[in-house]
């Protein structure tokens, strides 16, 4: 799958499913909504936090997906090319931190 496949494939499925894309800031909320469930998933499967029963059968996967399905939303109602905008920043944060990581003695 490549970004602009999943624009295209997330505005068809507004069109046959949705009756149209919630506002920016509604899709604004709900975005902060899903990084949240996410951010409960890390924290207590992966932090410090013990994980709750009701959240052992979480998908954090399923959650991921659910961030993804929102900003690719927002890309979509605000003309956004996901795709070339994702292309342009890998290059340069391919460019700006070529070297900068290696050179971390934290991560060894």
């Amino acid at each position: 799958m490549d970004i602009k496949n999943a624009q295209t494939d997330v505005d068809n499925w507004i069109k046959a499913h949705g009756v149209r894309y919630f506002n920016e800031l509604t899709n604004m909320a709900q975005l902060t909504e899903e990084v949240g469930e996410v951010a409960r998933i890390i924290a207590r499967r992966y932090g410090e936090q013990s994980e709750k029963e009701s959240d052992k059968d979480k998908d954090l996967g399923e959650e991921l997906a659910d961030v993804m399905f929102v900003v690719l939303c927002l890309a979509n109602q605000t003309g956004v090319d996901l795709q070339a905008a994702f292309d342009k920043k890998l290059e340069l944060k391919t460019k700006r931190d070529h070297d900068r990581h290696h050179g971390n003695e934290k991560l060894r």
